[in-house]
């Protein structure tokens, strides 16, 4: 290879781009491209900078999903055994509940919806085991009207879950009550527990307008909270007597 050559191969050079930052890259006499020590030293920085951005993203993410789902997220790491696992599902949830097609209620039906669950309050006096059954049918139309997906007890508690998990344990509680009950082997405890998950959500999806309009017998119902109901499942306090 003459001097000339060698010349024209060591002068050549080469523009490469590494996240966006202009690098230059020289061909020696082999024909091999070698980077400066500074362009090295530049390229470990980008790196670095990268990998503290992720990590930062990362930490950024997980204490945003924890505020959101609160006791719900620490359920799911420990059910998955990893907080990776957990926060991908928790982001799947999101992305599926920002699909659906949510509306809130109307007012009559705000209205309606909170006569017939004072009417199911009132029924758990002489029957509680229809009450909570009637309650759960309550919750799934609620559910549907809204737009979730409610036939699905653990998609709907999953979807629930998103935007509302301050009553997500207390549903999950009746839920399971629900099916106790259909099996014939729920406690009274258990159905007045299960109660009071089912009005936290109806209150919580219904509001408290529609339990304004309620007539004034409406207002007299049954209210269920810890130490109302005695040892007879059909002893219990009633508001405002």
């Amino acid at each position: 290879m003459t001097t000339t050559r060698r010349a024209l191969l060591s002068s050549r050079f080469i523009d490469v781009t590494i996240y966006r930052v202009p690098l230059i890259a020289l061909l020696t006499e082999e024909g091999r491209w070698v980077m400066p020590a500074v362009t090295i030293a530049v390229v470990a920085a980008v790196v670095v900078v990268a990998v503290l951005v992720i990590a930062v993203m990362a930490v950024r993410r997980r204490r945003r999903l924890q505020q959101r789902f609160g006791p719900e997220y620490d359920r799911l790491a420990g059910e998955h055994d990893s907080k990776r696992r957990a926060e991908s599902e928790l982001a799947g949830r999101e992305r599926r509940v920002r699909g659906l097609d949510i509306q809130p209620l109307t007012s009559s039906a705000r209205a309606g919806y909170a006569q017939k669950w004072a009417a199911i309050q009132e029924q758990f006096v002489d029957t509680p085991e229809d009450a909570v059954a009637s309650s759960q049918i309550l919750v799934v139309a609620v559910m549907n009207e809204l737009g979730y997906q409610a036939e699905d007890p653990g998609q709907m508690l999953a979807d629930l879950s998103v935007e509302h998990s301050a009553v997500l344990d207390r549903c999950r509680a009746a839920e399971e009550t629900s099916r106790s009950v259909a099996a014939g082997t729920a406690s009274t405890e258990d159905l007045r527990l299960a109660m009071i998950g089912y009005r936290a959500l109806i209150r919580d999806r219904v509001g408290e307008p529609g339990a304004r309009q309620e007539s004034a017998t409406a207002e007299s119902a049954p209210v269920f909270e810890p130490g109302d109901v005695n040892p007879d499942r059909h002893a219990m306090r009633v508001a405002g007597t």
